[in-house]
């Protein structure tokens, strides 16, 4: 094959999806695939849209050389972005890529943030409901937890009844969804080519702990400590991910370092078996994944079953 792609059209798809757990090399497939076939990445990551959280939510910017990417560093921290806004933005950016006449390349590992493209989720835009939320506070969490999962049963993002104002803002959202049909945003027709990286288990626990080492020794510490001087919250760093959550209670005495660092390769762990699972379910709601294998050539393997399609 040809090391780089003059037309997209002579393709059956328009768009291709590398996906995989944390520490799969999401990054540097989706890279060198990117430069290949005259493409552009557009991140699926919830955390790499926040401005100045780089080390922790792994964006790695120094592997994309000159490739062009979008959805990241678009936002400052204590911007509440969700996938109603992803999904928005992604649109915005695959039209621009589309224009060019480049190929997006969708990156990531946030499952709610690939299905709601892949699988067409309709959103609706739902403005703040003084009315609403007067009613509401009065009740107890377990009575909206229970209201929200009465309008909504297939709940997607769980993390929305941890917290009081997000559990607040979700019965909004699904209150005003049962309301109206109309979807907020106008969704482009996508024939997707659709890349999974798997690693055996072992090796790829190997993986995660040495990246969190390298990452701990250039200055992820640092980086929490410098977040929350500027005027991030203590509470609002434990929903930016796994690593924030765990240097904060490091940072406030909570945990001494290497119980610390334990516990949070532990969790990492944990959660890389939760990316495995949702992708599994993917493909059982129908979604094909071409799975690549991570410890021999996964690049080889993608651009061989690119010259099959």
């Amino acid at each position: 094959m040809n090391t780089q792609v003059s037309t997209i059209s002579q393709h059956p798809f328009n768009l291709i999806v590398v996906l995989g757990p944390t520490a799969s090399g999401k990054t540097s497939l989706g890279v060198k695939l990117a430069k290949q076939f005259k493409g552009e990445i557009i991140s699926a990551d919830s955390r790499q849209v926040y401005r100045g959280m780089d080390i922790g939510s792994g964006k790695d910017l120094d592997e994309y050389g000159a490739t062009p990417y979008h959805l990241i560093d678009i936002v400052d921290p204590g911007y509440e972005f969700n996938v109603f806004e992803f999904q928005k933005r992604f649109c915005d950016a695959f039209s621009v890529i589309q224009k060019k006449h480049h190929l997006p390349f969708l990156v990531g590992g946030t499952g709610l943030y690939l299905e709601s493209v892949l699988c067409q989720y309709q959103f609706t835009e739902v403005p703040i409901n003084t009315a609403l939320r007067e009613t509401l506070a009065s009740q107890s969490d377990e009575a909206l937890i229970n209201r929200l999962k009465t309008l909504n049963p297939n709940l997607h993002n769980t993390t929305d009844i941890l917290d009081r104002e997000r559990l607040v803002r979700a019965l909004e959202i699904a209150e005003a969804e049962t309301r109206s049909q109309k979807p907020s945003v106008d969704l482009p027709t996508i024939n997707p080519l659709i890349f999974g990286i798997k690693w055996d288990r072992a090796v790829l626990k190997q993986r995660i702990t040495k990246r969190l080492k390298q990452r701990m020794d250039n200055g992820l510490i640092e980086e929490v400590e410098r977040l929350h001087k500027e005027g991030v919250s203590w509470e609002s760093l434990h929903f930016y991910g796994l690593e924030y959550r765990f240097v904060a209670s490091y940072l406030k005495g909570e945990l001494n370092k290497n119980d610390m660092f334990q516990k949070l390769n532990s969790a990492i762990h944990t959660f890389s078996k939760q990316q495995e699972k949702w992708f599994r379910r993917m493909e059982r709601k129908g979604t094909t994944i071409h799975w690549l294998d991570g410890q021999a050539d996964p690049h080889k393997e993608a651009l061989e079953v690119i010259a099959s399609c």
